[in-house]
């Protein structure tokens, strides 16, 4: 009976040490809570405290807290300030030649197409040149004047030899033959000038038949940049636009504006770095060739004038670039990495110091050039303090009751 009994009653002890069990478990952890939270609260001031302890802009952190930051002295850096800005590429106008004609006359035939590589003394285009023309017929004229001069010099020479011929009529012959030299020398000058060679102003002569087409030749090496030349078109010495130009590519300029405040950095034969849309990770070098002498006093900047080499020929004029320039002269100033700057809501920086790692300072300074994952601080730090180099903003959070957000 009483074994029954017994044998009744254990699942209900069994239950009751179950629940016996949790209520223990719940109690061991909420002590433990208990615990944990009254060493947040002795290691963490309240919020009223820390301001009735510390100044307004210090912030003091327990040993625990402490661990989740990090303090270095405040080093030096060299800082290069980079300048940039954006132009285009354009001709060496120094190398950029309009071919004119230099004698009146219709096109008869055009000879180069735009792009196309020319040699110096090749033949751009034909003109019909009545001033050539006109040349060649003085020419042919003087040759046959010189032609009766030296038979009548021959024979008067003849005569004189047997005393047939007076003195004077034989200086007479002598003078008409030399004046007679003259003009066909100088006949024949004028047509070189046209760019008639010798074979070609020989053969003039010697056939008496004149050759109207005028040869206009480029005057450099290099590529065919524009044409207006068209067949029939009269062209006029220095008349716009010129029937060709023609341009050495393989330097070309970079035209910029940079901002008038910038423009003391800048200083002739100044190494830059160019980048061009049409070429994404290509840097091309370039050196400053020529600064603008006045300032644009609507936008107030500056011209800036670059050579770039481009000896594969892979830039064309017109094409947006960028390009960096690095100051000449680096500058030693006191760096904080970019994690202990903090930007405050009125768009100023600060940074957290203290001397003795428990107790920090928040302190305004004023930044100037980013470089490498640091800012360089112009103002309000000097080399050798103790800086929060991580978890500046956190500290910020704390001074500003915003520590558990």
């Amino acid at each position: 009976m009483d074994g029954h009994w017994i044998r009744s009653l254990r699942p209900a002890l069994v239950g009751f040490g179950v629940i016996a069990l949790g209520v223990g478990i719940a109690v061991y952890w909420g002590s433990q809570r208990w615990v944990h939270a009254m060493t947040l609260a002795q290691a963490m001031p309240p919020r009223g405290a820390a301001s009735a302890t510390l100044p307004a802009d210090q912030v003091g952190l327990s040993d625990e807290q402490a661990r989740a930051i990090s303090v270095a002295p405040a080093g030096r850096r060299e800082f290069v300030a980079h300048y940039a800005a954006v132009g285009s590429i354009d001709f060496d106008e120094n190398l950029a030649v309009p071919v004119f004609s230099n004698y009146q006359g219709k096109i008869i035939k055009p000879l180069a197409e735009i792009g196309d590589r020319v040699r110096r003394g090749q033949a751009l285009y034909t003109i019909d040149s009545p001033d050539l023309v006109n040349a060649e017929s003085g020419l042919i004229a003087a040759a046959g004047a010189f032609e009766l001069t030296t038979t009548a010099l021959k024979r008067a020479d003849d005569l004189r030899r047997v005393q047939g011929l007076a003195d004077k009529d034989y200086e007479q012959a002598v003078s008409d033959q030399m004046a007679a030299d003259a003009s066909l020398k100088s006949a024949r000058e004028a047509v070189r000038v046209f760019g008639k060679s010798a074979p070609e102003i020989d053969a003039i002569v010697a056939h008496r038949r004149i050759d109207p087409v005028l040869v206009v030749a480029s005057p450099i090496d290099g590529r065919v940049t524009a044409r207006a030349a068209q067949p029939g078109l009269l062209v006029q010495p220095g008349a716009t636009p010129a029937p060709y130009t023609v341009a050495d590519v393989s330097k070309l300029w970079l035209i910029a504006n940079v901002a008038e405040t910038d423009s003391p950095a800048f200083h002739a034969g100044q190494a830059m770095r160019v980048q061009v849309n049409a070429f994404p990770g290509r840097v091309f070098d370039a050196r400053i060739a020529v600064l603008g002498a006045t300032v644009d006093p609507t936008l107030h900047t500056l011209i800036v004038r670059a050579e770039l080499d481009d000896t594969r020929h892979e830039l064309r004029p017109g094409m947006l670039a960028t390009f960096d320039i690095a100051a000449d002269r680096p500058v030693s100033s006191t760096a904080v990495p970019l994690d202990g700057v903090v930007r405050e809501g009125d768009g100023s920086f600060s940074i957290w110091v203290t001397s003795d790692r428990r107790r920090f300072t928040r302190r305004a300074v004023r930044l100037g050039l980013q470089q490498d994952g640091v800012h360089q601080v112009l103002d309000g730090l000097a080399p050798g303090e103790l800086v929060v180099t991580k978890g500046a903003i956190l500290l910020s959070n704390i001074l500003n009751g915003n520590a558990g957000s």
